[in-house]
């Protein structure tokens, strides 16, 4: 987020990651992500429950009514799980026996919570000392009372979660979507109202996105229900802490499992599809799945899993619905397997609304450039196929990532809106409405950059013999520089005995 709602730039959610950065020491990111997580869910519930404690300790109501806490959202927390309880026995070796014993009695007061609190503090490779040290700090942080926003934990959760992602470089993606891109996907897709889904929801980054979308256009998240599931059992406890801290209700199924060979919303037909799948996934069918009926346009390579996904999202689509996903750059034009041919008809059958090439690293640990689909059961524009070439947005925040602002993400979906009610003007270099027989004529490969041309470079106002002749003289220049650094190379290698 290079600028806008950085929450890179706050304070609050740096402390936070500091504080809890104490606790990493040899451990990997991918180990302490869950230790510090369950921490910070520990502590902001307490918070909460807290303050309606004191709410209702000024009304004279029972404060030990669990239904009391549950009709305002609040997670009901047993007096020996109440913070105090775990800040006194903060530097005791029984620490993480008490965090534990804490997180089992959370869980059984409430039900929505039921094995997806980390239950791992008292073993021995966490170190007692530091534990503690972390307990002291997030003692002194009051998170329910910190600035005015609900959703403080919510932010925080999602930049330590951010945080790891980083950390992890290439393996955080798996659990963990940008979140300019998510942005970007649901300010396309507009989810208001309806049934939203993702197949393969990692951190459920595009739920809490689409909840926040709602609000934030004077809209009820409750007119939206959220169905998902993830392969992953951990990533999949990360989702239901990461909906939970929000308050927001989601259907991830009873356990976690592969999508592709076992469906657990197998009827369920959605509004809005959101996901980031694996890219380029293999070996994800055995020949078992050859006759499934998901599979209307071609049966995808087994080697690769791109349009197994995405035909799987089409088949959950209801009549007008649509979808946001997140593919490698090799699904536009791939030729190999039958997947131009099944490219081809998803593109003939007038499903395709728009793509959108974004640019490189976004994505933590890697540099791989992806791209958008925007899949619409019920087309504004009939025949047409929208191309966004944004591969020079973004700014670099660190030396490897890059973000998009608020500005360029609303820029975007302001060339969806555009398109959609039919008063889009083409932009060189940047966005082309296509026709569905332009595309045929580019057989049906989908890279924007061969419809929206090249940016038109404004006229300098340099007559060309006089810029030719100055351009020119520069290289002979660079020519002659170039001679001058061969020969002293020559003279240093020789003269340690080395001849050129």
């Amino acid at each position: 987020m290079a600028n806008g709602n950085n929450t890179a730039g706050i304070g609050f959610e740096q402390q936070i990651w500091a504080a809890a950065d104490i606790l990493r020491g040899n451990m990997d990111a991918a180990e302490y992500k869950h230790v510090v997580l369950g921490l910070i869910f520990l502590k902001y519930i307490s918070d909460t429950f807290e303050a309606r404690y004191q709410e209702l300790k000024a009304d004279d109501d029972d404060v030990e009514d669990k239904d009391a806490y549950m009709e305002v959202g609040i997670f009901f927390v047993p007096q020996s799980a109440r913070w105090s309880a775990i800040a006194e026995a903060a530097h005791t070796e029984e620490i993480g026996t008490v965090i534990d014993d804490a997180m089992r009695a959370i869980e059984k007061e409430n039900k929505r919570l039921k094995d997806i609190l980390p239950k791992n503090y008292a073993r021995n490779e966490l170190d007692k000392r530091r534990l503690g040290n972390v307990v002291d700090l997030f003692t002194n942080i009051k998170m329910a009372q910190h600035g005015g926003e609900k959703d403080i934990l919510g932010r925080t959760y999602e930049y330590c979660l951010q945080q790891f992602a980083s950390k992890e470089g290439k393996r955080g993606g798996e659990f963990y979507t940008p979140s300019c891109m998510v942005r970007t996907l649901v300010e396309v897709l507009k989810p208001f109202k309806g049934r939203v889904y993702d197949p393969c929801c990692g951190s459920g980054g595009m739920f809490v996105q689409s909840a926040r979308f709602v609000e934030s256009h004077s809209g009820n998240r409750n007119n939206i229900s959220i169905y998902g599931q993830d392969s992953n059992p951990t990533t999949r406890k990360l989702a239901m802490m990461n909906l939970a801290i929000r308050g927001i209700e989601a259907d991830l199924g009873g356990y976690n499992t592969d999508t592709f060979h076992n469906d657990l919303h197998p009827q369920l037909k959605a509004d809005y599809i959101l996901a980031n799948p694996p890219f380029n996934l293999s070996d994800w069918n055995d020949g078992a799945l050859n006759n499934d009926p998901r599979w209307k346009y071609g049966l995808p390579p087994s080697g690769n899993a791109n349009f197994a996904w995405l035909q799987h999202m089409i088949y959950h689509l209801a009549p007008n619905g649509k979808i946001g996903m997140v593919l490698a750059n090799g699904s536009l034009s791939s030729q190999s397997g039958g997947e131009g041919e099944i490219r081809k008809k998803i593109v003939q059958d007038d499903l395709v609304e728009g793509i959108i090439a974004m640019p490189s690293n976004l994505f933590y640990g890697v540099t791989i450039p992806a791209t958008l689909w925007f899949i619409n059961r019920n087309k504004m524009q009939k025949g047409k196929t929208l191309f966004v070439d944004a591969r020079k947005m973004g700014t670099l925040i660190d030396r490897v990532h890059r973000e998009l602002s608020e500005k360029e993400i609303a820029k975007i979906a302001d060339t969806f809106a555009s398109f959609d009610n039919g008063t889009l003007e083409d932009v060189k270099g940047f966005c082309a409405a296509v026709t569905t027989e332009d595309i045929a004529k580019q057989d049906f490969i989908l890279t924007p950059g061969r419809y929206v041309g090249i940016e038109e470079q404004e006229d300098d106002g340099e007559p060309f013999e006089k810029k030719m002749a100055r351009l020119t003289g520069e290289l002979s220049e660079m020519f002659k520089r170039s001679h001058e650094l061969e020969e002293e190379i020559r003279k240093r290698l020789g003269a340690i005995g080395f001849e050129i």
